[in-house]
C-alpha cells in the first residue's frame, strides 16, 4: 500500500485529502483476492498499516486543532475514522492487533464533534413519556428552505459508532441531512415495540422546519434493517426505505427448515425449499441491500424483488463484492455507502434513475 497519505503530504483543499483516502482504500478493496485473504499474516499486516494511517491522521487532527485549524482537523478525523473502519472491517475477533479499536473510533468521533460545531447537532427527545432517544442529527450541507432527510439505524451488532464512522466520512458527497439512531440502545421501555420508537424520531423529523416532511427516508443496517422495514410498513410517511423488505422473518424460518431438514447445501445451490415471501408489501420505493448490511441472500431479494414488479412496485437490490477468507468475509464498505446514498438520492432529490439490480 501507499504511504503518501495526508499527514504525510500538504492540504490540497478541503474534502479532497479525504476524498483521496476514500478512493484508495475502495481501490484497496477492490484489488483484494481469496488467496491474499486467506493468508493470515498478510492480512495482519493489512491491519497494522490502516491502524497506522488511522493514527497519523488522528495525531494530525489533534495537531491542526491546537493551531486553530479547525476545518482542517475536521477533514483529519474523517479520515482516521475511515482508516479504522478498512481495519474494522479487515480484523477478525481475537486479533491482537485491533484490541481498543472500539475505543479508538470513540475517541476520534469525540473529536470530530468536538471540532464539527454546527455540523453534527446530539439529539435527545422524549419517547410517549416513557424515556429519552438520543442521537445525532448531521444537517445537509447545502440546501434550500428545506431539504430531504434520512432515518439511519444501527444496532447491536453493527454499531452506532460503526455507521457514524462510515457515514460521516461519506457525508460530503450526500444531497440530504442525516438523523443516525441507535436501536438497541435507549432507556425506552421494552413494552413499545421498535417500529413506535422510530416513529418518534420520524414525528421529530417531520416538525424540523429544515426538514421536507415528504421527504424522509428510513436506512437500518443489520436487525435495523428489520426494524426500518416495520416503520416503513406501518407509517407511509416514510417516502424511501432501505432495509430487508420485511424478509428476515420468513427467511429465518426457511433458515431453520433447511437445518431440521439437512437441505442447507441446496440452499447455497439455489434450490428452493418453499415460499418465503412476506404477506406485506410496503408502498415506497425499497432497496435491498444484500449481506450483512440486511442480513438477507441475493436469491431471496431477488425473488421478493420479482413480486414487487410484478404488482407494480418500486423494489431495487444491491449486490456488494464479498471476498471470503476462513474468519469471515470482507466488502467495499465505501462502495455499498456511496451507492446507497445515490439511491436515496434518487428517489428524494432529482438524481438520474439507477437499475432495479446492481452488482458492485
Amino acid at each position: 500500500m501507499e504511504s503518501d497519505h495526508w499527514p504525510h503530504g500538504s492540504c490540497d483543499g478541503a474534502g479532497r485529502g479525504l476524498a483521496r483516502l476514500r478512493n484508495r482504500a475502495s481501490g484497496f478493496f477492490e484489488s483484494l483476492s481469496i488467496a491474499a485473504l486467506a493468508r493470515g499474516a498478510q492480512r495482519h499486516l493489512w491491519v497494522l498499516d490502516w491502524l497506522r494511517i488511522a493514527n497519523d491522521y488522528r495525531t494530525f487532527a489533534e495537531s491542526a486543532r491546537k493551531n486553530r485549524s479547525v476545518q482542517v482537523a475536521r477533514e483529519a478525523w474523517l479520515c482516521a475514522l475511515t482508516a479504522f473502519e478498512v481495519a474494522r472491517s479487515l480484523s477478525c475477533p481475537g486479533d491482537t492487533e485491533s484490541a481498543g479499536l472500539a475505543d479508538k473510533v470513540d475517541i476520534s468521533l469525540r473529536g470530530f464533534e468536538d471540532d464539527a460545531g454546527p455540523a453534527v447537532e446530539r439529539v435527545k427527545i422524549d419517547c410517549f413519556g416513557e424515556g429519552a432517544l438520543t442521537g445525532f442529527f448531521l444537517p445537509v450541507i447545502r440546501h434550500g428552505p428545506s431539504a430531504p432527510a434520512v432515518i439511519c439505524v444501527s444496532d447491536e451488532e453493527i454499531t452506532l459508532g460503526s455507521m457514524m464512522s462510515r457515514l460521516l466520512a461519506a457525508s460530503p458527497r450526500r444531497n440530504m441531512s442525516l438523523l443516525l439512531v441507535d436501536a438497541g440502545n435507549s432507556s425506552v421501555r421494552r413494552t413499545f415495540k421498535p417500529e413506535h420508537v422510530l416513529q418518534c424520531w420520524l414525528d421529530y423529523l417531520a416538525a424540523r422546519p429544515d426538514v421536507d416532511a415528504q421527504r424522509i427516508a428510513i436506512y437500518g443496517e443489520g436487525a435495523g434493517a428489520t426494524q426500518a422495514s416495520r416503520l416503513a410498513l406501518t407509517d407511509r410517511r416514510i417516502a424511501a426505505a432501505v432495509c430487508d423488505g420485511g424478509l428476515l422473518t420468513p427467511v429465518m424460518r426457511r433458515a431453520s427448515l433447511r437445518w431440521m431438514t439437512g437441505f442447507e447445501q441446496a440452499a447455497h445451490d439455489g434450490a428452493s425449499t418453499g415460499p418465503s415471501l412476506p404477506s406485506r408489501r410496503m408502498s415506497c420505493p425499497l432497496l435491498l441491500a444484500v449481506g450483512s448490511r440486511s442480513m438477507v441472500w441475493e436469491q431471496d431479494a431477488l425473488e421478493l424483488q420479482a413480486g414487487y414488479r410484478q404488482a407494480g412496485g418500486d423494489c431495487s437490490v444491491v449486490v456488494p463484492n464479498r471476498i471470503p477468507h476462513p474468519l469471515g468475509e470482507v466488502e467495499n464498505f465505501i462502495a455499498v455507502d456511496d451507492f446507497i446514498f445515490e439511491w436515496l438520492d434518487s428517489k428524494l432529490g432529482a438524481a438520474r434513475q439507477l437499475g432495479p439490480v446492481t452488482y458492485l
